[in-house]
């Protein structure tokens, strides 16, 4: 059996001021068709475009507002919001809040830094 508990897990800081904490993945176990992480991005920061090949991801927003765009479709979204980005969807999130948003990343096949594309 494999935990991780959040409060070990290591923690990444991104080009973006934000902070990720991958809970479940290729780093973590030997997991390999699904990953978890939990993102902290604060107040004004905004997530770079990208993109990817192989894999899906889901956001799920525990805390927080901010602007989702997927290609060229730009929504708000807020705590309780899932998001479906599929694969090869150039995708971004802001935080427009006044708060840090909080965020589970789940993304099948797990995360690899490898199939992580900038735009």
């Amino acid at each position: 059996m494999k935990i991780i508990n959040r409060e070990h897990a290591a923690i990444i800081h991104t080009p973006h001021k934000s902070e990720i904490r991958p809970l479940m993945d290729r780093t973590t176990s030997d997991i390999a068709r699904c990953s978890l992480a939990e993102e902290t991005l604060p107040a004004g920061a905004k997530v770079g475009c990208h993109y990817h090949i192989e894999t899906e991801e889901v956001y799920y927003i525990v805390r927080g507002a901010g602007v989702m765009r997927i290609d060229d479709e730009v929504r708000a979204v807020g705590a309780g919001d899932c998001i479906f980005i599929p694969r090869g969807s150039v995708h971004t999130l802001e935080n427009t809040g006044s708060e840090a948003m909080k965020i589970l990343l789940v993304c099948g096949p797990a995360y690899a830094i490898a199939d992580h594309y900038p735009v």
